[in-house]
């Protein structure tokens, strides 16, 4: 007798070492329908009735949504988590993308295009012949399997076909012609993002014996470890805004909302926001300064729930103080006033870089953190794009966390979280590493052969 699909079950969770990664665990007697649906969005077997999801644009909740409904109209049962539920309902948005003319859905059709690159690299679809830094990222050039042979640019996320030629030797000729004695050989180092992915699915491969998908892995336990602030946990942000009021009596609080709590200083001048129980990635911290009770704002700042509690305290103690230093508005943003609010990153060696209307500098190290400067931004005073971006974690236009002020926010201010960027130290709680030293696959493709015609394109998503 036939089994029906209502007979197959997945449960869908997230991944417990890799942050946005979606497991698929499978049970029933006939599988083939589940998993052909599950692959449909990207899933990768692992053994027989497990299927990982990993990207390198950190989209999985988004994609594993997809992959639930599609499921369910084939009228398999599926399971998702509560936490897993709660990524997939927080809609969160990209800090900083540099493709600022695009909405949230061009923004996953450019990943998406991203993606099909790096799995026909890892898939040995696509062979890299040689790359190079340009001064601002990686490009390199490739060949596809019987097809043609392609420029690409850019990293993670953001890689994008930019140009395909005719025949290999013509692609390389042109790519040593633009980038001279930047040159190397062969595939770039796998970025950050990319080891993750692998690790991802590696340490799930190894969790547990194909034949025995019923017994859980045995966990492991969480450790603390010692990092820079900017790598830290985000800690008790309840906490440290109850903290704040009582060593200030100055600040009186009232609550609109049950969500949200306001303290404003005696002056009316100074005011601290706190939205409670917010997701990681939203704004959960909003602190403004006016110069008259009535009067527009001068500057204002705001942080995500998963900022450390460091930062915001260094931030939330200035706010304070300054209110007694004198003034808390610049005229306008000189460049004298940029090299003072970022003496810290300056003194602890910082890498420094100047790309168009952003100046920027990142943490030296293994773990990522950095400020940025919008100059563009830093003259449309009445703008609403931010001026200083201060983040950690995978870049500036996704990080971790990322705390942002406005234009003429105080020099004063920004130095002070400049050096507690340099100088603080938090705790990070892991998981010890199942696998070390992977490396991400770089299969080699046949020879290639002649492709057709060249033509060069770049992308102009809703642009």
């Amino acid at each position: 007798m036939p089994h029906a699909a209502s007979d197959v079950h997945v449960d869908l969770s997230l991944h417990p070492e890799h942050p946005s990664a979606v497991v698929a665990h499978l049970d029933g007697p006939q599988l083939h329908t589940a998993r052909a649906t599950l692959a449909s969005e990207g899933f990768r077997p692992v053994n027989d009735t497990t299927m990982l999801l990993v990207r390198i644009d950190h989209e999985e909740p988004h994609y594993a949504n997809i992959a639930a409904n599609l499921l369910r109209s084939a009228g398999i049962t599926v399971h998702v988590t509560d936490q897993l539920q709660e990524e997939i309902d927080t809609e969160w948005t990209w800090a900083n993308h540099p493709m600022t003319w695009l909405d949230r859905n061009e923004i996953r059709l450019v990943s998406a295009d991203a993606q099909k690159i790096h799995d026909d690299i890892t898939s040995g679809r696509l062979t890299i012949h040689l790359h190079a830094h340009d001064g601002h990222t990686t490009v390199a050039v490739g060949t596809y399997q019987h097809a043609e042979t392609v420029h690409l640019h850019g990293e993670n996320h953001l890689r994008v076909v930019s140009g395909t030629y005719d025949t290999p030797g013509e692609a390389i000729a042109d790519f040593q012609r633009l980038y001279g004695d930047a040159v190397l050989t062969g595939p770039p180092p796998p970025t950050e993002t990319e080891q993750q992915t692998t690790q991802a699915l590696a340490a799930l491969s190894t969790s547990a014996p194909a034949n025995t998908p019923d017994v859980p892995a045995e966990p492991q336990a969480a450790k603390t470890e010692g990092v820079p602030v900017y790598a830290a946990d985000p800690g008790d942000h309840e906490a440290l805004f109850q903290d704040f009021l009582n060593s200030q009596p100055a600040w009186e609080k009232y609550r609109p909302h049950d969500e949200t709590t306001i303290a404003n200083h005696e002056s009316l001048t100074l005011r601290v926001e706190f939205e409670h129980e917010t997701g990681p990635r939203d704004i959960n911290w909003t602190v403004a300064a006016y110069e008259t009770p009535v009067s527009d704002r001068l500057w204002h700042s705001t942080a995500t729930a998963s900022t450390p509690t460091a930062i915001i305290r260094a931030l939330l103690d200035t706010v304070a103080a300054e209110n007694t230093r004198g003034p808390r508005l610049s005229p306008r943003v000189t460049e004298a006033a940029i090299a003072e609010a970022t003496r810290p990153l300056a003194d602890a060696d910082w890498k420094h870089s100047i790309d168009g209307r952003y100046i920027s500098w990142q943490a030296p190290g293994p773990e990522k953190g950095g400020v940025q400067f919008d100059a563009f931004a830093a003259h449309k005073t009445n703008g609403s794009l931010p001026a200083w971006t201060i983040w950690g974690g995978h870049a500036v236009h996704q990080p971790t966390w990322a705390l942002q002020l406005s234009a003429h926010a105080p020099t004063t201010l920004v130095q002070d979280i400049a050096f507690e960027m340099t100088e603080g130290q938090g705790a990070r709680h892991v998981r010890p590493a199942k696998l070390n030293g992977l490396a991400l696959r770089t299969a080699q493709a046949p020879a290639p052969v002649a492709a057709s015609a060249q033509t060069t394109h770049l992308p102009t998503y809703g642009r």
